[in-house]
């Protein structure tokens, strides 16, 4: 049997369609939920790091972000900037996505967000133009308050 040339083509386009719906029938783009404080100029810096690199993004401008972190159970010796919550893991500080993007990949057992304590030149939103990056940590938290390094970073590169 001969299949019509347009058969071919017809199928070929539905599959393509189907491909291209793919990433949406999985979950999409990482979601992230953020707070941040009216008066911080970094904090957009990192939100738009996050929808640059695929994120989708519920920016919430809000008076206090303490209850938020309270709320997600971040350690208070972790605070930093802003805070975030992407799945059922807490972000607080300019995590870089390469650090949020392993935690969703590898779920860690005990882990209950990522921080990255004060506020290092170089990360997302800090970036200053004529000094040179920070190394710092991404530090991952459990439930208990006890943390330990998760990733370290040169500005936005892992080291």
């Amino acid at each position: 049997m001969t299949m019509h040339p347009w058969s071919t083509r017809r199928n070929l386009t539905i599959g393509l369609l189907g491909l291209a719906v793919l990433p949406a029938a999985c979950g999409g783009p990482p979601k992230v939920e953020a707070w941040r404080d009216r008066n911080c100029g970094c904090c957009g810096g990192w939100v738009a790091h996050l929808r640059d690199e695929g994120f989708e993004v519920d920016d919430k401008v809000v008076d206090a972000v303490g209850p938020h972190r309270q709320a997600l159970g971040t350690p208070s010796d972790l605070i930093s900037c802003h805070a975030g919550k992407v799945g059922r893991y807490a972000l607080e500080g300019h995590v870089p996505v390469a650090a949020i993007r392993r935690l969703l990949r590898e779920k860690p057992e005990g882990v209950a967000g990522l921080a990255v304590p004060e506020m290092p030149i170089g990360v997302p939103g800090m970036e200053m133009p004529g000094s040179p990056p920070s190394t710092y940590d991404v530090v991952a938290f459990g439930r208990n308050g006890a943390w330990r390094p998760w990733m370290r970073f040169r500005g936005l590169e892992v080291v």
